[in-house]
């Protein structure tokens, strides 16, 4: 066949006339099973807070969290990522709340679990939400987060959460070494089936912004920054040395952190490792779509289908994602 009538044995269009043909030869397939929702508490009861600078997405108390659970099981979402917005008198220099029994995240743990067994939960491991200088660990005089004394405090943190009977321990703090010492803290204690989803590729964004309105350490960060330990964002191969690490620490799951801006250290992380690997559509990816819906610029269900489909088709293979409770019932739509 000649190079000028190539194309009529190899017309691309033939597969995507129809939807059938369409259906047959696609790739990537989004599920439920992939979604796992990020849900904000607070104190008190009868508590639905709206975040302004995330629409839809609102701060539960713990008998509101209960009821949105209830929903989520409902339509087949497998897990929830808990994220805590204490109160301002709890909040220290160095975060003593963060690893109380009795605590906001500790008892909305106990109470989901004797309600929804099945429900996974997750719960961050980082002190941010409760220090008062809004930075994930331990500071010095000169305001530098403290590598070692900040571990210590996360594996309290971590086990704490065990206690209450968090599924999956999330340290997402970007701490050396706390991997492998919550690990072995979690082996001490018993908890040898509570699972490490380690935030090991978490970039120093811009794309936080809206998150730290809605956990309440925005005002308390101020004019300061997350440079000396979250991730560059210029920086590829080092991402693969953290997924590397925390791996060989014990992580049972790596994250990488924002999702879509950063496709391609998801596909770099997944091909070099082959480990479960979770994404984290992050707030500022949610609001600017949000935004651009809200203003009749995008659609809103399709946007958000297709943004969760392009992070899943780079290897993701569970998206934590405001999104979720909108994709799960799409899903069930169609």
């Amino acid at each position: 066949m000649s190079d000028l009538n190539l194309f009529l044995a190899n017309r691309m269009r033939r597969m995507r006339r129809d939807e059938f043909s369409r259906r047959l030869m696609r790739e990537t397939r989004l599920t439920t099973d992939d979604l796992i929702f990020p849900m904000f508490i607070v104190e008190g009861s009868g508590q639905r807070q709206e975040i302004p600078s995330m629409p839809d997405i609102v701060r539960f108390s713990i008998d509101e969290l209960l009821k949105e659970a209830a929903e989520l099981v409902e339509l087949g979402i497998p897990a929830i990522a808990l994220f805590p917005s204490p109160a301002q008198d709890t909040k220290t220099l160095t975060g003593e709340e963060a690893w109380n029994p009795d605590g906001l995240v500790q008892r909305a743990v106990r109470a989901l679990k004797s309600e929804f067994p099945q429900l996974g939960i997750i719960t961050d491991v980082a002190l941010d939400p409760y220090t008062t200088h809004g930075q994930d660990g331990i500071i010095d005089e000169s305001g530098y987060v403290l590598n070692d004394e900040t571990v210590e405090a996360l594996v309290k943190q971590a086990l704490s959460q065990a206690e209450a009977g968090a599924d999956v321990v999330a340290p997402s703090d970007m701490m050396d070494g706390r991997i492998g010492a919550i690990r072995e803290a979690l082996e001490d204690h018993g908890f040898i089936y509570t699972r490490i989803m380690a935030y090991s590729a978490k970039y120093a964004s811009s794309y936080y912004g809206p998150f730290r309105d809605a956990v309440g350490s925005s005002g308390n960060l101020g004019s300061g920054n997350k440079y000396t330990y979250q991730m560059d964002v210029s920086n590829s191969d080092e991402a693969l040395h953290e997924v590397s690490l925390d791996l060989a620490e014990g992580a049972d799951m790596v994250m990488v952190k924002p999702g879509m801006p950063y496709l391609d250290i998801v596909r770099r992380v997944k091909d070099e490792f082959g480990a479960p690997t979770m994404v984290y559509q992050v707030s500022g990816e949610y609001a600017m779509h949000m935004a651009a819906a809200r203003n009749g610029w995008l659609d809103e269900d399709a946007v958000a289908m297709e943004s969760l489909v392009c992070i899943k088709r780079a290897g993701a293979d569970a998206i934590l994602t405001y999104f979720a409770k909108k994709a799960a019932r799409l899903l069930q739509s169609t």
